[in-house]
């Protein structure tokens, strides 16, 4: 399996594993399990970073697609090779850094490393017309 496609699902496993970080911080609030159990009718009062999780959560599944599509059609197009590769780690450590970086509130830093992600996968588009 190429490298495109491991940071394909690495980045995957990222979504997956996501709620559970929000998940604690929810689950931890007074009533947080009740409330994650149940139809969630009523606001609950989390702490900053939880809230930033699930924006930093959202923010990977909008963005997840198209890195999906840009290491798909390379793959089957037959124009993956190192550049792609390393598009895809690019784009792959960026995102791990993000949800660090946006969980912690740190604004200016999360906003370059979300930019340096989608230089990744502007590496990964460029090689689709070559």
């Amino acid at each position: 399996m190429t490298t495109d496609l491991w940071m394909l699902i690495f980045t995957a496993f990222i979504g997956l594993f996501m709620p559970f970080i929000y998940g604690a911080g929810r689950s931890l609030q007074p009533g947080g399990f009740s409330w994650s159990a149940g139809n969630r009718d009523t606001e609950l009062a989390v702490p900053p970073w939880t809230q930033r999780a699930v924006q930093a959560h959202s923010n990977l599944m909008e963005s997840l697609t198209a890195f999906a599509i840009l290491v798909i059609v390379a793959h089957i197009s037959g124009k993956a090779n190192e550049m792609t590769a390393l598009g895809s780690t690019i784009f792959f450590w960026s995102r791990v850094v993000y949800v660090a970086v946006y969980t912690a509130g740190i604004t200016y830093l999360r906003t370059l490393v979300w930019f340096t992600s989608w230089a990744g996968g502007i590496l990964i588009f460029m090689q689709l017309f070559k």
